[in-house]
């Protein structure tokens, strides 16, 4: 059997752009099963808001939201890179568990970042 039967049709134009759509709910859809990207979501629900409050300058303002998108965006992949680990097999393996460690890493460096980011500018705005 020929492997590329089984691949979608091309889509061009507005088809591309509306299955292109389409796939990237069902991703969000999945994320929100997810505990943690649900946690951050909901954060970004306030966040988002009070990087108006915080500040006036735009550019201090798009970092804040930018910081909060990165963690939500880090999060997804994370998951993405778990739900292929698991699709290999639930057995033990060194490099399953290095691949899941690595992606766990990623969000907590992206947690970290948007924590001091948004610390700093909360400090920032304490202070003036």
């Amino acid at each position: 059997m020929d492997k590329t039967s089984a691949l979608p049709p091309k889509r061009t134009g507005l088809s591309r752009l509306w299955h292109a759509f389409t796939y990237s709910w069902d991703g969000f859809r999945i994320g929100w099963r997810e505990p943690a990207f649900r946690q951050e979501l909901l954060a970004a629900i306030v966040l988002i808001p009070a990087a108006f409050v915080l500040t006036a300058d735009w550019t201090q303002r798009v970092v804040l939201i930018a910081t909060v998108v990165f963690v939500l965006v880090v999060e997804l992949l994370n998951t993405a890179v778990e739900a292929v680990v698991d699709r290999t097999g639930l057995e033990w393996n060194e490099l399953s568990k290095r691949a899941k460690d690595l992606g766990s890493a990623s969000v907590l460096l992206a947690l970290l970042l948007c924590g001091g980011v948004w610390l700093s500018a909360i400090w920032r705005w304490l202070s003036a």
